[in-house]
């Protein structure tokens, strides 16, 4: 961590309760969710190399392009055009299946200790993500997390239907946030936020405490302008290969775990009726 920031700290007796709010891509984990499980979606044929690389060229484009209203809704447009149709629970059986070897190798060791620091202090942790909740969840489960932030696809008849009921970005982020604040009786001021992006400007700004993480240059340089800490995380290791993982991520793991082979299970059973 650059400048050795004061850590998190509790809240005096009676004082409204501080949150965390962690961005997850190249934040808390060392790559983007949606790539981390791409093989595995490709290998179910739910993605295919072009729309690969279109989703990463209206990315691009966003960033360069300022961000604006524009290049979000054509990020936003790919993202719709990508899952429409898509089988929910295929997504979810994918996800199950191959988190642990998408995600785990990815788990930057100063994003796990500091969420510990957080829950250790008192504070609830939220993870705000861009991509899907069906992706988000499973992930922050496993990190312990309390609540999720992340986009929610509409869905008909089981499949995805093209249609987004709400997009976590940009913006979007600090809107959720304000109504979960609202919601927890969050004390935004006393509370702490965490990405790498200039597009999580307006999340960083809506607590007393932002922190750029591995900032990207624009981001930087508004922190610096904002007088927003700066931290480096460069250990992207194995979760469980951590020396001292909480009970409550462990216990939580082993949730997700049960719950991810109890989704198989009942797919491959579902899969038999309908082949009899």
């Amino acid at each position: 961590m650059d400048d050795s920031p004061t850590g998190p700290t509790a809240a005096p007796a009676g004082a409204d309760q501080a949150a965390a709010f962690f961005d997850l891509d190249k934040t808390i984990i060392a790559t983007s969710s949606a790539t981390a499980f791409s093989r595995p979606f490709m290998a179910g044929g739910l993605l295919t190399r072009r729309s690969v690389l279109r989703t990463a060229y209206a990315q691009f484009l966003y960033l360069v392009g300022g961000a604006d209203e524009t290049q979000t809704e054509r990020l936003r447009a790919q993202l719709s055009r990508m899952v429409t149709g898509w089988d929910v629970a295929q997504v979810s059986s994918i996800v199950a299946e191959t988190l642990h070897e998408s995600i785990d190798p990815a788990v930057y060791a100063e994003a796990v200790a500091l969420i510990e620091e957080h829950h250790e202090a008192g504070h609830d942790v939220v993870i705000v993500s861009a991509s899907g909740s069906e992706i988000v969840e499973p992930i922050a489960a496993v990190l312990g997390a309390d609540h999720v932030i992340a986009t929610r696809m509409g869905v008909s008849d089981g499949r995805y239907t093209g249609d987004i009921d709400f997009y976590a970005y940009g913006e979007n982020k600090a809107t959720a946030i304000r109504e979960l604040a609202a919601a927890r009786g969050y004390d935004l001021a006393s509370s702490y936020a965490y990405s790498d992006s200039i597009t999580d400007v307006p999340m960083l700004a809506t607590v007393g405490h932002g922190f750029a993480v591995n900032p990207d240059r624009a981001l930087r340089r508004v922190a610096a302008e904002r007088g927003w800490d700066t931290l480096s995380f460069n250990r992207p290791v194995a979760l469980f290969s951590l020396v001292r993982p909480s009970g409550r991520t462990v216990a939580v793991a082993a949730a997700v775990l049960v719950a991810g082979c109890a989704l198989v299970a009942w797919l491959a059973w579902r899969q038999r009726r309908r082949t009899r």
